[in-house]
């Protein structure tokens, strides 16, 4: 059975990961410090991007047996893609985990309860927004009609995993969808991408998004018929069903009388960006050429400037999480600290390691809780050092881990953490009442 399995493995990596890629690696190294994984677990090779690429090409060319710490060192992996800046080589290492994991996938033996998670993720709560915007109601049903208050007051949420318990305790309050209205003569016309966990979770926080870019003479259109933008399903080796949401998405902006698709969400932006790779069809590069961050399109539309001529005193000290992919893919991070920086009633602060992996790295803080502990505590420790009142991010993951570590730390009287978005939105209309 062993053996099956080997030759089973070494085939599918044959078939799916592509040989060029993995010899564009040099193994010079330059990945190591940038890699959180390789740090924390004390500098071990195989936890590091040139380790993995070389246990990838190993794996294919039947020079190392498929085993579970062949299998452990690819799931350690956080796909933060921090490396692909540091790397002088251009290795596309995110493009490599993906293929791998879906090799994995192919190939690897799935137990009855696996198949079924996966069947209600991919094929259903993160391809059907009904479902999980039915989802989402549970849990509104959940924080106001006291059953919350209950389940904690009787221990019952100590049945659960710690990770599992720490998120139930910062889940946000779930908010109802408004209308808004577009500007008699807009200066610009985008589309909205407003995403799974954004527009169900996150609705005050989408809400705002279209508000602060009508306040600035933006037309926002909202199409409909979107899906879960496929992140999760291409991180987790379900590349195919990542292709089938990535279609329904294009389907669904396939106009072209607006300049910009907009997100708010940098893990989601991502994977939107890279579309045209994913399918390479010219639709889908199109579709990815249009995309732009929420940080940037309101720096665009001169949002710093605005804000910069209102003068206010300093209430607090505020500081900037990146998110990964939003920094290391899209290649954005001087947008949201000039916002932050140009906010009134506020001091900017940059705090230590802001670029390094908070933890979350989408659901892998629950898959591989031990490694995100380590690495959301390494973080409250440059937290520490700066004291802000609030900890601003660019993704609902990272938004979400944040919140457990002030949490974790007692720190809930002294700051907290909000979307760059919700920032933005209270510091311009409750502290200026409008730009």
């Amino acid at each position: 059975m062993a053996n099956l399995l080997e030759e089973r493995m070494q085939q599918s990596f044959i078939n799916h990961v592509d040989e060029n890629l993995l010899m564009d690696c040099m193994r010079c190294g330059f990945c190591l410090p940038a890699c959180p994984t390789y740090l924390i677990t004390d500098q071990d090779e195989v936890h590091s991007p040139r380790g993995r690429i070389a246990l990838m090409k190993a794996v294919r060319d039947g020079e190392v047996k498929w085993d579970g710490s062949v299998e452990e060192a690819f799931d350690v992996c956080l796909g933060c893609r921090a490396c692909e800046p540091a790397c002088p080589a251009g290795v596309q290492y995110g493009t490599l985990l993906e293929e791998t994991r879906y090799a994995v996938q192919q190939a690897k033996p799935i137990g009855l309860s696996e198949k079924l998670t996966r069947k209600v993720a991919f094929d259903g709560l993160f391809a059907n927004q009904q479902i999980m915007q039915g989802t989402v109601k549970l849990i509104q049903f959940y924080q106001t009609t006291g059953i919350q208050k209950v389940a904690r007051k009787i221990g019952f949420m100590e049945l659960f995993p710690k990770t599992l318990r720490d998120m139930e305790k910062v889940l946000p309050k779930i908010t109802s969808k408004k209308q808004s209205s577009s500007p008699s003569n807009p200066k610009i016309k985008v589309a909205f991408f407003t995403g799974c966990l954004m527009d169900t979770m996150f609705q005050q926080t989408n809400q705002r998004t279209i508000e602060l870019l009508e306040s600035l003479g933006a037309e926002v259109v909202v199409p409909k018929g979107q899906a879960c933008c496929g992140a999760l399903h291409g991180h987790s080796g379900e590349i195919p069903k990542a292709k089938r949401n990535a279609l329904q998405n294009i389907e669904a902006f396939q106009h072209t009388d607006y300049s910009y698709i907009v997100q708010n969400a940098g893990g989601c932006g991502a994977f939107l960006s890279e579309y045209g790779k994913l399918l390479a069809t010219d639709e889908a590069k199109r579709f990815s050429e249009k995309l732009i961050d929420i940080s940037s399109l309101l720096v665009q539309l001169g949002l710093t400037d605005k804000m910069a001529r209102h003068q206010v005193p300093v209430e607090g000290i505020v500081t900037y999480q990146d998110s990964c992919h939003l920094r290391n893919v899209n290649k954005v991070w001087l947008e949201p600290r000039a916002l932050l920086q140009a906010s009134p009633g506020w001091e900017f602060k940059e705090m230590p390691n802001a670029s390094g992996c908070c933890g979350s790295a989408g659901i892998y803080n629950i898959l591989q809780p031990e490694i995100a502990s380590q690495l959301l505590e390494q973080k409250m420790k440059g937290v520490r050092t700066v004291r802000p009142a609030r900890i601003v991010t660019t993704n609902p993951g990272c938004l979400l881990q944040m919140k457990v570590g002030i949490e974790r730390e007692g720190l809930t009287d002294e700051m907290e953490a909000v979307h760059i978005v919700d920032f933005v939105y209270e510091s311009i209309f409750q502290t200026t009442k409008g730009v």
